[in-house]
């Protein structure tokens, strides 16, 4: 048998050259014979060695590498459903159309490198009898690995390619460009915004501006992510552009800079500070303060609170998410997080001495708020310091953590899971409100009024909700059915019953009181 040799990853890094027994030629006449100009061999190998041995590490459930090429195989067949491969006993068989094309003898359960030698060899030999597989380059092999092998742990691991992990690493940490938001119009590319300090401001362009030209090159009959693309590029790097106002054109030359999308805005209505948070990325938290600051500053001692919304917000980095709670709490759990991995247990608390610690709150979520939304909420739920208004969240409560691939993708691994102050697993339960307003007959005068007469039951659910295990699931299902979740983004109604709880102390009071944990321990009590 011939023994071959592999990089060892540990981690980030590239450590050595390791002398692996076991590795197995194909022993069929199918074998491989050269490299496919497509796909580089070790670097290939890297690859599906790196996320294998990550996914066995880091993920919640453990998986056997072995489970993990089984997936992988079986994945050769989006390429071309002609292919598959099938682990029997010591064997590894791959066919095409059911006639087998080659054997290889299988590994270790666990040896990574090895079983990504096999992959990389039964991909090679399958482009000797497949056209669409000699068309597939080596991004074809790593997404028909790793997303079913992902998929078959949890709806939230994947895998991004490297056009896609460059897109969403600009998402989290900013990118190089000019500071606008935009949309795509018949005549042009017209300026809807303007960041304030981007190089796009500085230069005076504002709102309703139509940029003609990029670079010397029309816009006309691009789409907005072929905009975006040449908009974008390196930190410090030049770009011009044309553009009309009033009819009249002038051209600018800008140097584009870090920007980071505005995650936050902020309007006062009725003496109350609306905070809109669409997603939480590295700026959130701090954006949040100063949407607080300006408020304070506004309105002075006739601000009556804040209302987060956190409708439709899909969540994002856990740190902004324990930011934004802390900046309205003054001490306290706001979070914990739980898994196989030593690093995945972790516990957040609050700390004093921040801006909105006096403040009343009104959080609103919907069926789309998730993740990071749902730490915020259930933190601010918990400690008594909100009032949740809306439907139930989605129930997403686990935690990934990202994964620079050697190749410049992107894997995301579902590590742990969020457990709220009083102690349930958000995953697959979310956030019950205080006020459901999923009911579409109800009205805000017959929820308030429940509230103040003490007829309603949230304090009872909500201690069912808390006690709960995260193994219990036909249990966790059926009291998502007390608030179902919904779309609510613009349901008004939703946010006139925030300014209202606001506008009256006695009502704030008596709502944050329903979801007090020793409340709900004792109205369920008096319940049964």
């Amino acid at each position: 048998m011939t023994v071959v040799t592999q990089k060892a990853l540990t981690r980030w890094i590239i450590v050595g050259t390791l002398l692996v027994a076991g590795a197995c030629a194909p022993t069929s006449e199918a074998s491989v014979t050269g490299q496919s100009a497509s796909l580089s061999v070790p670097e290939a190998t890297r690859v599906l060695s790196f996320g294998f041995d990550n996914i066995r590490n880091r993920h919640i459930e453990a998986m056997a590498v072995r489970a993990m090429a089984q997936e992988g195989l079986q994945g050769l067949s989006t390429i071309d459903p002609a292919i598959s491969g099938r682990i029997e006993g010591n064997q590894v068989i791959l066919t095409h159309n059911g006639a087998t094309i080659a054997t290889y003898a299988a590994p270790a359960e666990n040896d990574s490198g090895a079983w990504a030698r096999i992959l990389v060899a039964a991909f090679q030999d399958g482009q000797k009898v497949s056209a669409p597989l000699a068309a597939a380059d080596a991004e074809g092999l790593y997404e028909a690995v790793f997303v079913p092998t992902l998929a078959k742990l949890d709806r939230f691991s994947r895998y991004s390619g490297v056009e896609k992990a460059k897109q969403l690493r600009s998402n989290r940490t900013g990118f190089g460009g000019v500071g606008i938001r935009f949309e795509v119009e018949e005549h042009g590319v017209s300026v809807l915004e303007a960041t304030e300090d981007g190089p796009a401001a500085k230069a005076g362009l504002t709102s309703g501006d139509i940029i003609t030209h990029i670079d010397g090159a029309p816009t006309a009959g691009l789409d907005a992510q072929q905009v975006a693309d040449r908009l974008r590029g390196a930190i410090g790097s030049n770009v011009s552009l044309t553009v009309t106002r009033a009819d009249q054109n002038r051209t600018v030359a800008l140097r584009r800079s870090l920007v980071v999308p505005n995650t936050v805005t902020m309007k006062i209505e009725d003496d109350t500070a609306v905070i809109r948070i669409t997603s939480f990325n590295q700026r959130t938290g701090a954006q949040t303060t100063e949407a607080v600051r300006e408020a304070r500053e506004q309105l002075g001692d006739r601000l009556k609170g804040v209302v987060l919304d956190l409708r439709g917000n899909p969540g994002g980095l856990l740190d902004q998410a324990v930011h934004v709670a802390d900046l309205f709490m003054k001490e306290g759990p706001i979070v914990s997080t739980r898994g196989r991995h030593t690093q995945a247990n972790q516990f957040y608390s609050a700390r004093p001495g921040d801006i909105g610690e006096d403040l009343s709150v009104v959080v609103l979520v919907d069926g789309r708020s998730a993740s990071s939304s749902e730490i915020v909420t259930s933190a601010l739920q918990d400690s008594g310091r909100a009032v949740v208004i809306g439907t139930n969240s989605y129930g997403k409560g686990t935690v990934q953590t990202v994964l620079r691939m050697p190749n410049e993708g992107e894997m995301t691994i579902t590590w742990s899971r969020y457990y709220s102050p009083a102690g349930y697993a958000l995953h697959n339960l979310g956030v019950l409100p205080n006020i459901c307003t999923s009911d579409e007959t109800a009205n805000p005068v017959g929820l308030i009024n429940a509230v103040m007469t003490g007829t309603t039951t949230v304090s009872s659910e909500l201690a069912q909700w808390r006690a709960t295990s995260f193994e219990q699931t036909d249990l966790r299902e059926q009291l998502r059915t007390h608030c179902p979740s919904q779309q609510h983004a613009d349901y008004k109604m939703d946010l006139e019953l925030a300014k209202q709880v606001l506008s009256n102390k006695d009502l704030y009071r008596r709502a944050v009181n329903l979801s007090t944990p020793g409340a709900t321990i004792q109205a369920a009590m008096h319940h049964d």
